[in-house]
């Protein structure tokens, strides 16, 4: 997909105050409390990407991803942190938030299962340090041009790609919902949640 270059920014845009970031932020405020969601989400993240490591994302279920979240899986558990009653899911945060680009990006990630929602949020856990690296490259510049800060962006997500490249293609290269979120917001709103998601997962299968 062409992106088109546009005008220098007269401001970085502020990315440590996206949906996804206040999300990350809530659940992760004190992840060593005992009773922390979080910390159960954490949990089901490393059992979800240990299991893709070792084989494709399609032979996932809850019964697989329980017994590799062993002792702290059970059934119960898991439908806490995934599917259509989880806590705190990421969709609702979008669908909350209430913004058009957010509605974009819930109906986007809208997944039919609850393993396809556990891997969407999965892959933004895993992503989250190199992303963290790059909102601190970028707020640390001087404002950059659009193309520039979607360079950012991309580096980023191909070099987690890199590193992760059987979670990077689980749910035909899907990238991190914070991804394109982050993407749209350098956008200025002036870019569809289709669009940006096609464009990454385009980044991502070439990193493939």
């Amino acid at each position: 997909m062409s992106m088109t270059t546009l005008a220098p920014l007269t401001a970085t845009p502020d990315l440590s105050n996206t949906v996804v970031s206040r999300w990350h932020r809530r659940l992760s405020a004190n992840p060593t409390a005992k009773r922390s969601h979080w910390r159960t989400k954490t949990v089901y993240f490393r059992a979800v990407a240990t299991l893709v490591a070792g084989a494709p994302a399609a032979q996932l279920t809850w019964k697989s991803i329980v017994e590799a979240a062993a002792p702290n899986g059970s059934r119960s558990t898991f439908y806490e942190v995934a599917g259509a009653h989880a806590r705190h899911a990421l969709i609702e945060a979008f669908i909350n938030d209430g913004r058009m680009d957010s509605i974009q990006l819930a109906l986007y990630y809208r997944r039919p299962d609850a393993v396809a929602q556990l891997l969407d949020e999965a892959k933004v856990w895993s992503y989250w340090p190199y992303r963290e690296r790059m909102v601190d490259a970028v707020t640390n510049t001087a404002p950059a041009s659009t193309e520039a800060l979607e360079t950012e962006v991309t580096s980023a997500l191909q070099k987690w790609g890199r590193a992760n490249p059987q979670l990077a293609a689980a749910l035909n290269h899907a990238p991190p919902a914070c991804a394109v979120e982050d993407l749209m917001l350098i956008r200025s709103g002036n870019l569809a949640a289709v669009r940006a998601a096609n464009h990454l997962t385009e980044r991502l299968r070439r990193t493939a």
